[in-house]
């Protein structure tokens, strides 16, 4: 049998009706004293049962518990003041007409006023002051608001908001409406705002609001919890009802103690292509890196910059920084210098394609966890230079795994793409060379005691890294357009680089715990993959302006070496969970490890004399599920 559920706001009507029926008696007392017992009882029971059902009627009718006890303030107050004076103004002829006002005495509605006010209003501030330990969050009334909002959220981000900008004379934003993610707040009010429907709603409410004069400017999310494609349907919703999308910071920031200085901000692509955060085991990623010396390679890099980071704020006893490019070292050495003082450091000149440079960086370093992260990743530009792709990706990676072998490093966590599965670029088939060489070290390290563990772990895109299509869309919108994207048809699957990197110290967590995986390579869900033409019209929307209409997007074809899209799995490596979500395990081919030195020597030399036919056939030769199309010819000047 399922248990009957009671409104909230029935159990407030209930509790004001009792409430007005025990202001009668006690206003009646504090007018009388000891002389009430003078009065009949069944009159005093006539004109309380009276006054009651007045104060019922008029509660009901005035719409007082479309508010919520959670949000009361001011004008939750007034309006219960309203509702008081008019059930008292009700009360009166009803009593002239009984009583000729002979019997009652006259002071007694004035001082029932102020019992009831104080009987109505008073819980409901105590419970507010209650819930945010300060008087502060009642005492708020609206204003002058220069642009009109519509908040998506009935909750907690909303009544902040609502409540921050009333406290600024000559704010921002007027808030006109609220629409209910959950629809369980569906015609009440959150400090006199309506909450108008849910989001299947949204349109009627913006409707409404429009045939009464303020028609909303502006979308305003307020909830945490939305996942891209919610995202995603918001920003269709708001531009398709002339509004621009926006929302508000972390709650947490509105409730440190800056709630008068909140300001919404714009929706960030990532809100767009975000999903729900994995589970991570932040103190397994700390025992990990805390007390042992670490090496960061490309750590000038965009992921290699954020593995810096974040692993300076783990405590390692060391770190050192490792790039061949002076000015990106300079930049993250200045930067940790600065977020982690207090972690000795070394910021190393070298290219890993110098084998004995790599080889002396390792031996004086002595780190015992190495995460390599320093390659060649624009396809279009490796695919015109090859063998400057096979040097960095291919030889530079075994360069960097000798090294670490020969210094006893605990562990090597390569960084790969999904760009190593059945690929079709130069790109591509370097990065899955590289991923070949560490499984075979691993494979076989793994019998031997104490021997390195070479780790890696793929993942697709990271958005706003260097060369990559959103900080390209940004600039192209900037400018006016077009947007060029390379086919309509096109996808790729995208994930955020601070994500991408705790997800990589997951993985190198959970390696180090599993010599059951070793030849195995750890792959992070990247969820679903994203139509990069849907992307360009969604950052086309969040810029306020029309795609295809204020800026076009212009198809260029595609470029040398470029898929449609790219997979996580080959076909072969059945995708195995891990105990974090998140991230799975393949287990692509194993190439034997003499076999494949001896080809890489090969393609060493010939990659070092510049002969790229050569270096492309060995390429070949060694990832025979690539589809290579490597051509001289230069990119087109379009990006996808």
């Amino acid at each position: 049998m399922k248990p009957i559920r009671i409104s909230r706001a029935r159990i407030a009507f209930f509790h004001d009706v009792v409430m007005a029926a025990l202001s009668f008696v006690v206003a009646l007392y504090l007018r009388l004293g000891e002389n009430v017992e003078t009065y009949p009882t069944d009159s005093i029971l006539l004109w309380t049962a009276l006054f009651t059902a007045v104060c019922g009627a008029v509660f009901a009718s005035m719409g007082l518990y479309r508010g919520i006890w959670r949000y009361a303030s001011l004008d939750d107050i007034l309006g219960i003041a309203k509702a008081v004076t008019l059930a008292s103004l009700v009360f009166l002829p009803l009593m002239f007409l009984l009583t000729r006002l002979q019997d009652l005495p006259r002071s007694l509605l004035v001082i029932n006023w102020f019992v009831l006010l104080a009987l109505l209003g008073g819980p409901r501030i105590l419970y507010r002051i209650f819930k945010d330990r300060s008087v502060e969050a009642v005492l708020v009334r609206d204003g002058h608001r220069r642009v009109p909002v519509l908040m998506v959220g009935a909750g907690d981000g909303t009544e902040l908001f609502i409540r921050a900008t009333r406290h600024r004379p000559g704010a921002g934003y007027r808030v006109v409406g609220i629409i209910d993610d959950k629809g369980t707040r569906i015609g009440r009010r959150i400090h006199g705002v309506p909450v108008m429907g849910g989001l299947e709603a949204l349109a009627d409410s913006v409707q409404h609001l429009a045939r009464n004069g303020t028609r909303p400017q502006r979308l305003v999310v307020t909830a945490d919890g939305f996942d891209g494609a919610r995202m995603r349907a918001l920003l269709e919703a708001a531009s398709a009802n002339g509004m621009t999308l926006a929302r508000l910071p972390r709650l947490t920031d509105l409730k440190s103690g800056t709630a008068d200085d909140v300001e919404i901000r714009p929706v960030a692509i990532e809100d767009l292509l975000g999903r729900p955060q994995a589970a991570l085991d932040r103190d397994g990623m700390r025992a990990l890196i805390a007390g042992r010396r670490v090496m960061v390679t490309g750590a000038g890099g965009t992921i290699g910059s954020q593995l810096v980071r974040q692993i300076a704020d783990f405590c390692p006893s060391h770190l050192t920084l490792l790039d061949n490019g002076e000015y990106n070292l300079y930049l993250i050495d200045q930067e940790t210098s600065e977020r982690a003082p207090n972690v000795p450091r070394a910021a190393v000149l070298c290219d890993v394609r110098d084998r004995e440079a790599t080889a002396r960086a390792m031996a004086e370093a002595k780190p015992e966890l190495v995460f390599h992260a320093a390659a060649l990743k624009h396809v279009p530009l490796v695919e015109t230079n090859a063998v400057e792709g096979v040097m960095t990706n291919a030889v530079g990676t075994r360069n960097v795994a000798d090294a670490c072998r020969a210094a006893g490093v605990r562990a090597m966590m390569l960084i790969s793409t999904d760009k190593a599965v059945n690929p079709t670029n130069v790109m591509g088939a370097t990065k899955r060379v590289a991923e070949s060489y560490c499984q075979a070290l691993d494979l076989v390290d793994a019998q031997r005691e104490g021997g390195t563990r070479f780790l890696t772990v793929r993942f697709g895109n990271v958005l706003g890294s260097t060369g990559s299509v959103v900080p390209l869309f940004q600039r192209q919108i900037a400018t006016g357009g077009p947007v060029t994207v390379t086919h309509p048809e096109i996808t790729r699957y995208f994930m955020t680089t601070h994500e991408a990197v705790e997800l990589v110290l997951q993985a190198t967590a959970l390696g180090l715990g599993a010599i059951t995986d070793s030849g195995k390579i750890y792959v992070l869900d990247m969820g679903e993959p994203v139509k990069i033409a849907d992307l360009a019209r969604q950052m086309i929307r969040l810029s306020g302006l029309r795609p295809d209409h204020d800026i076009q997007v212009r198809f260029t074809g595609l470029r040398p070496g470029e898929k449609l899209y790219e997979e996580l799995l080959h076909d072969a490596e059945r995708p195995i969970p891990t105990d974090r979500n998140g991230i799975l395990l393949a287990a692509p081919r194993a190439v034997d490890h003499a076999f494949l030195s001896r080809a890489m020597d090969e393609l060493a030399e010939a990659a070092s004399q510049g002969r790229t036919a050569q270096a492309v056939a060995i390429l070949t030769r060694l990832v025979p599920e690539g589809r290579l199309t490597n051509s001289s010819s230069p990119p087109a000047a379009a990006a996808r």
